[in-house]
């Protein structure tokens, strides 16, 4: 009898369940497209390379449309300018040192950075702080899961934050030359910890970020690894804060997505807004081997 109940029930819940289901084909307005900037200037020697897309309504899955016919340009602290070209037409502003050996980005210099497109003017400023030099990367072999008898190699690096003065980075890692760029693989430090609640400065990076260099599958030997500590503003990072959490942003608890703030702006207070972002950033970075002289016990 209990059973009979019991069944009775699930049809009826099941049967309100599906009667309460109703289709809803929501017309979105599309609002107009913004210029959206992906700047991120170096100071690594070699061409530097900035882009530029228009936004596209939120449905909409294909690629970026990308913004051609702007003029892209920086200025730094001492009055030097780089002009960007787009010479493929394709969004990707481009500017090419006269050797090999030069280098746009200068730490310690403030860059203003412009662009005009679409008959509106957008200006932004950043200025390359310090970098801390990455020491070592070493490797531990470990099993893949607890209960299983696969193994790889888990990878840590070794980086100093610099004493004196709060600084903010940025990690990225490659894997044989490929960025690893999921959402958890976007690494951001306050000195050398996760955010400014504890004292870290001047302090070895502490080990949950020095181990985040890891792919979902643990690294092979002989695979290659490349590290990078990026040196970014404040503004930066906590641009980059509000990004992974508009990017995991999901499930039952999930927030209306909204556009991440910015520091492109418009001269014109009443012209058309922009998305994206403007960093200068100095970069120290390490490449190694999963062989047996990087391998620790």
């Amino acid at each position: 009898m209990k059973s009979i109940y019991i069944f009775a029930f699930s049809l009826i819940v099941t049967f309100a369940l599906s009667s309460c289901e109703t289709v809803i084909d929501a017309d979105l307005d599309t609002g107009p497209s913004q210029l959206s900037v992906d700047a991120w200037i170096t100071d690594q020697p070699g061409e530097q390379r900035i882009r530029l897309t228009q936004t596209a309504p939120y449905l909409q899955n294909g690629p970026a449309i990308p913004a051609t016919g702007a003029r892209v340009g920086l200025r730094d602290s001492k009055g030097r300018i780089f002009e960007f070209t787009d010479p493929d037409n394709d969004g990707y502003y481009t500017w090419k040192p006269a050797s090999t050996k030069d280098t746009l980005g200068r730490i310690g210099e403030r860059y203003e950075f412009g662009v005009e497109f679409g008959g509106q003017q957008y200006v932004s400023v950043s200025r390359m702080n310090r970098v801390p030099a990455i020491d070592s990367i070493i490797f531990r072999e470990e099993r893949i899961t607890p209960v299983s008898e696969e193994r790889g190699f888990q990878a840590e690096y070794y980086a100093k934050d610099l004493p004196g003065a709060t600084d903010f980075y940025r990690v990225r890692y490659f894997r044989n030359g490929q960025l690893q760029n999921r959402p958890s693989d976007l690494i951001l430090l306050f000195d050398a910890g996760f955010s400014g609640g504890s004292d870290t400065d001047g302090l070895m990076f502490i080990r949950p970020l020095r181990q985040a260099i890891n792919p979902e599958r643990f690294y092979a030997r002989n695979d290659t690894v490349k590290v990078e500590v990026q040196s970014i503003t404040p503004e930066a990072f906590y641009f980059f804060i509000e990004l992974q959490g508009q990017i995991t942003n999901g499930g039952l608890f999930a927030t209306p997505p909204a556009n991440v703030p910015t520091n492109i702006v418009n001269v014109n207070p009443k012209g058309k807004a922009a998305t994206g972002f403007f960093v200068a950033s100095a970069v120290r970075s390490r490449t190694v081997r999963v062989v047996s002289e990087n391998i620790r016990r």
